[in-house]
């Protein structure tokens, strides 16, 4: 049962993480379920994008993020996007997970997700039942603040990006067509936390590929 409710953590700890909210709670594992990308999407499959991740405390991590697969989603097209992470407190090796997101009217909304572990794929329906309402900017042109373009430069090499600030003012984001998914370039949270790319490809390959099964432990 201790080794269920640390998945889950490490689970919930990468959501936080990913949705860019504060270190502290990505650390307890306490973040917002839904990703909260800014920039812009585009949802081609094999497109890929690593990441060197430094949270405001200092604690260093590798994130990879991909479009993996299609599938239908009640008529609509939904796009299968990949998240890993390395080096997450409580985390024994690599970690992914994988979500189904739609896009409609200029949104994206998550409708399905999956975890691998010890071998196995996971599908996490509670973890998203009360998540799958809500929806980001597939732009963050529509909503968020242009701050003009910049030349910076990052691991992956030196970039000339457009500075955004999403609406809520919670994230800075250098975006650049073609880096990845979300054309992220480097992120900067309001708390301090950091995301730069180290590297952008076209051949990502789906790690959670195995029969899916519920996690165990969790009610239907």
């Amino acid at each position: 049962m201790r080794i269920k409710r640390i998945a889950i953590a490490v689970a919930l700890c990468c959501f936080g993480i990913l949705a860019f909210s504060s270190a502290a709670s990505a650390q307890m594992g306490m973040g917002r379920s839904v990703p909260n990308y800014g920039g812009v999407f585009n949802p081609t499959v094999g497109l890929g994008a690593d990441y060197a991740i430094t949270t405001s405390k200092g604690e260093n991590m590798k994130m990879s993020m991909a479009i993996v697969g299609k599938e239908s989603v009640n008529g609509q097209q939904g796009y299968w996007m990949q998240i890993g992470i390395d080096g997450a407190k409580k985390q024994n090796g690599p970690m992914y997970m994988k979500w189904l997101s739609v896009i409609t009217n200029d949104q994206v909304t998550t409708t399905k997700m999956l975890m691998g572990m010890n071998g196995q794929v996971y599908e996490m329906p509670n973890m998203m039942a009360g998540s799958q309402k809500r929806s980001t900017d597939a732009n963050i042109e529509a909503t968020g603040q242009n701050l003009g373009t910049e030349s910076i430069t990052v691991p992956a090499g030196t970039f000339q990006t457009t500075h955004w600030r999403s609406k809520d003012g919670d994230n800075d984001v250098w975006v650049m067509k073609d880096a990845g998914p979300w054309g992220m370039v480097k992120m900067v949270s309001k708390e301090g936390t950091t995301a730069v790319l180290t590297k952008s490809y076209t051949d990502a390959k789906d790690m959670l590929t195995g029969p899916v099964t519920t996690f165990p432990g969790m009610p239907k």
